[in-house]
């Protein structure tokens, strides 16, 4: 029995293949769609991704991986407009401080590449706190596992499959002086 949906507008993707993280939830018979986008090597960037989709920037979330210092490693879901709240993110998860983690170490730890990195399939169980905004939506997107395709799941789902906790993790980000 199939639970998941692939939408395929553009022609070029005619032949998706399932991602861990779609089997994951396949198991779990949870129900998603797989939602393919094109890629742009020079901009991985959500806002990208959100037009791509043509969806609103605050549904479409990233996946974020750092370092707590009581807990360890742990994945934040962040709406892709926003960062992730390091005090916040040390509250909600128990930690005093938060830490990003080097580019460098994404692969070797997640098992993914910046711009495909999901919250489902991780190399290892790292805790999972999702944004609380998440919820007040009837999907949201996250990566399905690999740059150009996204899961587009409910939240709640998203919860259970990851066995989230739901947070104030994100903030606007602070405007840089130097941008203009």
């Amino acid at each position: 029995m199939e639970y998941s949906r692939v939408k395929n507008p553009i022609e070029d993707f005619m032949d998706i293949k399932k991602t861990n993280a779609a089997r994951i939830l396949d198991r779990q018979k949870i129900s998603y769609e797989l939602i393919p986008y094109k890629v742009d090597e020079n901009d991985l960037g959500a806002q990208h991704v959100a037009d791509s989709l043509g969806e609103d920037i605050n549904q479409v979330f990233k996946t974020i991986l750092v370092h707590g210092d009581k807990i360890g490693y742990l994945v934040c879901v962040v709406p892709g407009n926003l960062e992730v709240d390091l005090k916040g993110a040390a509250k909600v998860s128990g930690n005093k401080k938060i830490d990003t983690v080097p580019l460098k170490d994404l692969t070797p730890l997640t098992g993914y590449i910046r711009g495909g990195c999901s919250p489902l399939g991780l190399k290892k169980n790292f805790p999972i706190f999702i944004h609380e905004t998440a919820m007040q939506f009837p999907y949201i997107y996250v990566s399905a596992g690999e740059r150009g395709l996204q899961l587009k799941v409910a939240p709640a789902d998203l919860v259970k499959a990851t066995r989230a906790t739901v947070g104030v993790i994100a903030r606007v980000p602070p405007e840089d002086p130097d941008a203009k």
